[in-house]
């Protein structure tokens, strides 16, 4: 795997559940996750729920605060799979070109 970021997205929470609530990020922005480890933690209308990482690598940003209602589909976090994360300098606050 390359170390280009990759936008993580908010999954489909089913049962026709469009939407969510962050509640907290449990991984922040530099921490190393492995593939399975709690990232965020949402409640839906039905039950709150962790979203884990689908890869290894480090967040470098977040797309949301606590707080924030999520929709399935859209960016949520940024992940690098093979490097380490940038120095404070250098973190990206911007997904698909776009503040978050």
């Amino acid at each position: 795997m390359n170390d280009s970021p990759v936008d993580m997205c908010v999954p489909s929470f089913g049962h026709g559940l469009d939407e969510a609530l962050l509640i907290e990020w449990v991984a922040g922005v530099g921490d190393r996750v492995e593939r399975g480890d709690a990232v965020a933690v949402v409640e839906t209308d039905k039950a709150s729920t962790e979203i884990v990482a689908e890869l290894d690598g480090w967040v470098t940003a977040h797309s949301a605060e606590a707080g924030t209602v999520l929709r399935s589909g859209e960016p949520l976090y940024r992940l690098t799979t093979d490097q380490p994360p940038p120095s404070e300098s250098q973190r990206s606050s911007r997904v698909n070109g776009e503040e978050i």
